[in-house]
């Protein structure tokens, strides 16, 4: 009964922690880049754009289509950072509890 108790008391610390990284990784930003930086998206570890910044050289309404691509680049680039910064908080706090390989817990 013992060792019982003590699994339902490290569950409840456990989530404790997930909810505090959770409020956290509101926090964490990340900037995403294309086009050597002319393109620029800020957002949270969460997934939450915070801003997009775009060179004021890029503004010609005749390459549209690039100015689209050149955006869409810089949000993958932040969503791919914001993904591994996520990931990097998780690992530590799931360090050492024995976790099959590849369990998502968020």
């Amino acid at each position: 009964m013992r060792d019982l108790m003590g699994i339902m008391k490290q569950a409840q610390a456990m989530q404790q922690k997930m909810q505090d990284m959770q409020a956290e990784l509101d926090t964490v930003e990340v900037q995403g880049a294309s086009g050597g930086g002319f393109v620029k998206v800020a957002m949270t570890a969460k997934g939450q754009v915070k801003s997009v910044s775009i060179d004021p050289s890029l503004m010609n309404p005749d390459e549209t289509e690039i100015l689209e691509d050149l955006v869409v680049a810089a949000m993958n680039d932040a969503r791919g950072k914001a993904e591994r910064a996520a990931q990097e908080k998780m690992a530590a706090l799931t360090q050492g509890l024995p976790l099959p390989p590849g369990l998502k817990l968020f």
